[in-house]
């Protein structure tokens, strides 16, 4: 409607004479032609002014004239796009990997499997016919939306650049294992791939079996909005098939999910389920076929309509997560992950880290490609490749981040965390150990208090971990996944405790491979011995690699062997049995 109509009091919306578009519960009346064309010519206008393209969904027919939906997408640059990462769960043989890659590569299976052999990334998947690793895939959408995937007529491969240079939109799917012994490499997915929403994959065939509850407890524990898609309807009977939705939408109901399902059967319940989704609430629900390709145009429809969820400024610190290193030949090393906030560009200055010792090195940023087109920037929210300067790839391990200085990170051994268990089989108590799954940190912490006695199955409490090996870069506010064997919680974390560059007491001193052009010897002084006739009990040395370097005490109860940690150098002393005090070392 026109402006002349914004003053209108809600109640007079209702009057035919005024050709109003709303009716007082909201509903469109529609508009005249004339009104109509008037209308499209504005908001034509407004969108060419904002830099934003206009394409037409669909139309319809009301009471007072016809109602149009549009799309309304912003403008990008030429060598940029707006991403929207979709994790592809569900229990094994439910046709992921299939449906993938009939999306694609625009091919339809031959109900053996053939779509899926074009994303598998190692022998073994390809004989088995299944995921064990996180697979990225990518599907581009013009401005108009439609598909621009083209399969090289040769080798069937796709371009990834071509596809990003000719796409305004581009969604990554994120391929994760269905097979329950690859559920470590599944949860690592779902919380260091940071995807926007979780499209769960059914079996009509097979219903609701294995990890498909376990994958869509995941997605709800960390608050990822889920929509399904029933596969394999051409060859499952019509009765197996009713029986499979019945179920899968009494446990959409059920109280740990709460969510309102919703069957897509057209191009209508497309577009008001995509304009409801951010809710969270709404679960829509496809049935596709790889086979015949039924219903896939919908699916389709339904990802080009998804847009990101969370709104990222480029004026805030830039930090990066570290989900995966390689070394190319020829540049060197490279990692890949998401970016969290801020803007990165080309020889930009980071601090990478933490090291086993809980320190920062500063790097410099020698090259970024996104989806495999190089670019000069990266912005919150976006996945990118990074090739680093003068640092080996051994030094580097997921989990690390890149921040701006300007943050002065710390690295973080202890912290506190809410937590809630949804599965053990027997009591959780202090000194239990088990994953942490935090962001791309995939590390082994132990529970050193807790607010109750003890925990069991749907207990909430405070609890104080550890981590055993590392210190890593923790954040307020992050979500968790606490795992081990059937035992399964999440939580989010509420304070950080300890931010310090010494080693537990637990653990052992790293081994770090330092490159030195000279090597001095260190002197060894030697400490108070205290013994009794029969063993030792403690044993105090004192090491010093030059009158330049501190001193650093050890103390070591009952032990055989010492590891020492003194400044560049890791030292093994062997300490020998001494039967009386006052023995020399």
């Amino acid at each position: 409607s026109g402006s002349d109509r914004e003053d209108l009091h809600p109640r007079d919306r209702s009057d035919p004479e005024r050709n109003s578009t709303l009716e007082t519960d909201g509903a469109a009346r529609g508009l005249g032609p004339a009104d109509m064309a008037a209308a499209v010519d504005t908001v034509t206008s407004l969108c060419e002014q904002a830099g934003a393209d206009l394409v037409l969904l669909r139309t319809r027919s009301e009471a007072a004239g016809q109602v149009r939906d549009f799309l309304i997408r912003r403008r990008v640059g030429a060598l940029d796009f707006l991403e929207v990462r979709v994790a592809v769960v569900g229990n094994v043989d439910a046709g992921k990997s299939t449906l993938l890659g009939v999306l694609t590569h625009g091919e339809l299976d031959n109900g053996r499997g053939a779509a899926r052999q074009k994303l598998f990334r190692h022998k073994h998947e390809m004989e088995s016919g299944r995921t064990s690793s996180v697979g990225n895939d990518i599907l581009g959408f013009d401005p108009q939306g439609q598909v621009v995937n083209k399969p090289d007529s040769h080798g069937g491969g796709l371009d990834w650049t071509l596809i990003c240079e000719q796409s305004s939109k581009v969604i990554t799917f994120i391929d994760l294992a269905g097979h329950e012994k690859y559920l470590k490499t599944t949860v690592f997915g779902m919380t260091g791939h940071l995807p926007d929403f979780c499209m769960l994959m059914v079996g009509s065939n097979a219903g609701i079996v294995g990890t498909t509850r376990e994958h869509l407890g995941l997605a709800l524990a960390l608050n990822v909005p889920v929509f399904v898609v029933v596969t394999k309807i051409d060859m499952c009977p019509a009765h197996i098939l009713q029986e499979t939705l019945q179920l899968l939408q009494r446990l959409l109901k059920s109280p740990g999910c709460r969510k309102i399902p919703v069957l897509v059967q057209s191009r209508d319940d497309v577009i008001i389920t995509a304009s409801n989704f951010s809710s969270e609430r709404l679960c829509p629900i496809f049935q596709v076929s790889n086979v015949s390709g039924q219903n896939v145009d919908l699916l389709k429809v339904f990802l080009n309509l998804l847009s990101s969820r969370t709104s990222y400024q480029d004026d805030q610190p830039a930090e990066f997560q570290i989900d995966d290193t390689y070394s190319v030949p020829g540049v060197g090393t490279v990692v890949s992950g998401t970016t969290l906030r801020g803007l990165i560009r080309l020889n930009d200055t980071m601090l990478l880290g933490p090291d086993p010792l809980g320190s920062f090195l500063s790097i410099a940023v020698k090259s970024i490609h996104r989806k495999r087109m190089a670019v000069k920037e990266v912005r919150g929210g976006q996945t990118a490749s990074f090739a680093l300067k003068k640092i080996k790839r051994s030094s580097i391990r997921k989990g690390m981040v890149m921040v701006s200085p300007c943050l002065h990170p710390q690295a973080c051994w202890e912290f506190e965390a809410e937590i809630l268990v949804l599965h053990h089989p027997t009591t959780i108590s202090p000194r239990y150990q088990a994953m942490v799954h935090c962001g791309s940190i995939c590390q082994t912490a132990t529970i050193l208090t807790m607010s109750r006695a003890c925990l069991r199955t749907g207990d909430k409490a405070a609890v104080r971990l550890r981590f055993i090996k590392t210190p890593e870069y923790l954040l307020r506010h992050q979500r968790l996944v606490f795992r081990e064997g059937r035992t399964k919680a999440v939580g989010t974390i509420t304070k950080l405790l300890q931010s310090s560059n010494h080693l537990p007491s637990n653990s052992k001193p790293p081994q770090i491979k330092m490159q030195s052009t000279k090597k001095v010897l260190p002197r060894w002084e030697e400490g108070p011995l205290m013994a009794n006739e029969e063993a030792p009990t403690a044993i105090s040395l004192t090491a010093t690699q030059n009158s330049s370097q501190p001193t650093v005490p050890i103390h070591s109860p009952g032990v055989s062997f010492i590891t020492v940690a003194c400044a560049q150098n890791r030292v093994e002393i062997g300490v020998r049995d001494f039967p009386r005090q006052g023995s020399d070392l």
